[in-house]
């Protein structure tokens, strides 16, 4: 990408969408195009086949979805497939259209097996089954990041997809129950504080395990392979390190200052016991993270505090 190049970042107001359009202003780009919700519906074809006419994007970042935690995938499913899908085969098919240089595709570690030896190589998609709890919202990014390849092998275009493991940082989402878990935490924790509880009760036996990215590092990586990277086999984008549930709790009730109990209800769903990206592709490309969990989480507990709407969501 040229610094004057044409840049369409869309889902620019979500937590990976706003962190690549932080690290492009960062990097010096200065032809950057986005579009709100209100703008743009990348749910009607024909809105956004008219966007790519009117402003020939040159390069994309498709960071916009329908995401949400283990009860927003298990309570709509529908719902997760039908967005997702729709979104991502719009835009696509239009860059595709339009003659766009590149886009990139971000996609999510659930894309994997949910018993995938570990740590996870991009070589075992669709080897396994997938995990029930979200397996909507997996089916959709599968079809995106395979529609992509498809368009390259028949097409000769340069689409490429990142899969990035659990990301958490500024403009997540804390909503209550439809959040992921570790914003989830933030609030928990924050909120037990505030209300002088002795005792926050956690879903499950805090025994699986789970990686975590802070975005402004998946950020970096997205358009350092923006400018670096041409293949048809997605990028994992991680940290290479996992923690359990049950000790990630207790590094964000540690952060958050809350000092109570925490006990766990084991009638509630784990989820997949284990999920580690094999990161060995980024690495010999040239990238590697930089954010340590403890340093990323205090960062996210401040973006939480600073930002009051952000908080009610």
């Amino acid at each position: 990408m040229e610094r004057t190049s044409t840049i369409y970042v869309a889902g620019h107001r979500g937590m990976v969408g706003s962190a690549i359009v932080r690290e492009l202003h960062r990097q010096g780009y200065k032809n950057i195009i986005t579009r709100t919700h209100n703008e743009l519906e990348l749910r009607c074809q024909d809105a956004v086949e008219q966007f790519f006419a009117e402003q020939q994007p040159e390069y994309v970042f498709l960071a916009a979805a329908k995401v949400g935690g283990i009860v927003a995938n298990n309570d709509a499913p529908a719902d997760f497939m039908y967005d997702n899908m729709i979104m991502e085969m719009n835009v696509i098919h239009s860059a595709w259209k339009n003659n766009c240089k590149k886009l990139e595709f971000l996609g999510s570690s659930c894309i994997y097996p949910r018993l995938a030896p570990q740590p996870m190589k991009e070589s075992c998609l669709l080897t396994g089954a997938l995990e029930q709890t979200n397996e909507a919202y997996a089916l959709a990014k599968i079809s995106g990041l395979k529609y992509c390849e498809y368009l390259n092998r028949q097409y000769g275009t340069h689409y490429i997809s990142v899969m990035p493991t659990n990301l958490y940082g500024p403009n997540d989402n804390y909503h209550p129950t439809h959040s992921h878990v570790l914003p989830a935490l933030i609030r928990r924790f924050h909120e037990a504080k505030e209300n002088g509880l002795t005792n926050v009760t956690c879903w499950g036996d805090g025994s699986p395990l789970r990686e975590f990215l802070y975005v402004d590092d998946l950020a970096e990586l997205c358009v350092f392979l923006m400018n670096h990277y041409d293949g048809n086999e997605t990028v994992n984008a991680g940290t290479g390190k996992e923690v359990s549930i049950r000790k990630l709790t207790e590094i964000v009730a540690k952060i958050v200052g809350y000092k109570g109990n925490i006990s766990w209800d084991t009638s509630k769903p784990n989820g997949t016991p284990q999920k580690l990206l094999d990161i060995t592709k980024a690495k010999k490309l040239g990238w590697t993270y930089k954010t340590e969990l403890e340093e990323g989480i205090r960062l996210a507990y401040e973006d939480f505090l600073n930002n009051p709407m952000r908080a009610e969501r």
